[in-house]
């Protein structure tokens, strides 16, 4: 079997609308920045705004894709695009806060066949896949238990950590249910068992979280999730 030659240059697409006051938006360029440093390698990326991002066609080239967090997005279905783009390409792929929520609503419309899976911040008919939370998530710090031997674990190392988050939407009780069937493992929950992190398991890197790891950046820590989505890119 050949091997591919092993990447120094990587493109990344940031998916999502820039916005200079959203803290996780400040943490990204840093987090990425800091990876590629770590992992020796160049990292260019580029902020496509939901409006311009209309067709596959506009992803093509990038050797990874994060969905980013401060949704609503102003265009919903390049959210969709990114997350079906990246799943069926073999595209490492992060997706966090609210890409972690569409491309759970993309994966249950276009994988499990929930046609009308929707977003209750949005979405006013179809069914919630994401809902409400018991409890806003806006500015807090909570602990997550991760499921072992999976990507995220292994980027971690540990059983357990701590993460913050900017979000007042999860995932829906019923979709919590559904997601057993399938290539999208639940892979870090809360103290409640509530859903903070999936992964699909047919891909070589598609790791989501409803909490915003890239804070990290923030304070001069490093962001494993990070490294770990560039070390897939890299080859």
């Amino acid at each position: 079997m050949e091997h591919l030659p092993v990447k120094t240059t990587l493109r990344i697409a940031l998916v999502g609308d820039y916005n200079p006051n959203v803290i996780a938006h400040q943490a990204i360029p840093l987090a990425i920045d800091d990876a590629a440093a770590v992992l020796d390698l160049t990292a260019d990326y580029d902020w496509l705004a939901t409006t311009e991002l209309t067709s596959p066609e506009d992803l093509v080239g990038y050797d990874a894709i994060w969905l980013v967090p401060a949704s609503p997005y102003k265009n919903t279905e390049a959210a969709f695009i990114a997350a079906r783009y990246a799943r069926e390409n073999s595209i490492p792929f992060l997706g966090t806060c609210g890409g972690f929520q569409h491309a759970l609503i993309e994966y249950a419309r276009n994988v499990l066949g929930w046609a009308d899976a929707a977003h209750a911040e949005t979405d006013t008919e179809g069914t919630m896949v994401i809902a409400p939370l018991t409890c806003s998530l806006v500015e807090k710090t909570d602990a997550i238990e991760l499921r072992k031997n999976t990507l995220i674990a292994k980027a971690y190392g540990k059983p357990e950590i701590e993460e913050g988050y900017h979000c007042n939407y999860g995932v829906s009780p019923a979709f919590a249910q559904a997601l057993e069937s399938g290539d999208m493992h639940v892979t870090g929950w809360d103290d409640q068992g509530e859903i903070r992190a999936a992964e699909l398991v047919t891909h070589p890197f598609f790791v989501i979280t409803l909490f915003q790891h890239e804070r990290a950046a923030l304070e001069g820590r490093p962001v494993v999730l990070v490294q770990a989505m560039l070390r897939a890119a890299r080859g």
